[in-house]
This record gives C-alpha cells, sequence and structure tokens, in this order.
C-alpha cells in the first residue's frame, strides 16, 4: 500500500472487505488507516476501531491469541459509540459482535466479517 493512500471512505470500505475476503487483514488494516487519519474528528474512532479489528485479525492469524484478544476487544468497545447512527453505511452492529466473537474464540478457517450492510 502507498504511503500516500487517499480513498473516499465508501471506496475504502469496499477495498478493505476485498482484502479481507481474500485474508489479508494487515492491508486492510492499512486501507481503514490511512482513512481514519484523514477522517474528520467525529468519524475518526469509527474508522481507528475499523482498523484495530483488521490488525487484531492479523495478530490471530500469526497466532498471537493474547494480542489479537485485547485489540479485538478494544474495538468493538471503540465502534459501540457508533451503533446508534453509523456512517457510510457501516454495518457496526455486525462489526462488534464479530469482534468480540473473534476475540472469545478465535478461528483459522474464513473470517466471514461484512464492514457494510450492502
Amino acid at each position: 500500500m502507498p504511503d500516500d493512500l487517499d480513498m473516499e471512505p465508501v471506496e475504502a470500505l469496499a477495498e478493505a472487505q476485498r482484502l479481507l475476503d481474500a485474508d489479508r487483514p494487515f492491508h486492510a488494516h492499512e486501507v481503514l488507516e490511512a482513512v481514519w487519519k484523514a477522517a474528520p474528528e467525529d468519524e475518526r474512532e469509527l474508522w481507528r476501531g475499523l482498523a484495530q479489528v483488521a490488525v487484531g485479525i492479523t495478530h490471530m492469524r500469526r497466532g498471537n491469541a493474547k494480542g489479537a484478544q485485547a485489540l479485538l476487544s478494544r474495538s468493538a468497545d471503540r465502534l459501540e459509540a457508533y451503533k446508534a447512527s453509523p456512517p457510510h453505511g457501516v454495518h457496526v452492529e455486525g462489526v462488534v459482535q464479530r469482534a468480540r466473537k473473534l476475540a472469545k474464540q478465535p478461528e483459522d478457517g474464513p473470517i466471514a466479517l461484512r464492514l457494510t450492510n450492502g
């Protein structure tokens, strides 16, 4: 990923989803992190939480269960604030539920994480 990655939120969500579906969570994290750093203040924690989910999955895939559990739990806590009114079609409820489940029971198979309602 280029250091100067600049994507609109909907485009970034689609790209991050494509990368997650391809089992490339670290690359998805980089896409989400780029949006997080450029996001308006009121959305910054949403993007930070999404990026942390992806890096938590990265830790899970690399066998770092403790790191995965910490990041997935922290990201779910961070995303809770956006449940009532999620921007950009982010499926906050589903991401929070999946992150919490993965934190409790890491798995080796497909992640099956949907970032958006679409």
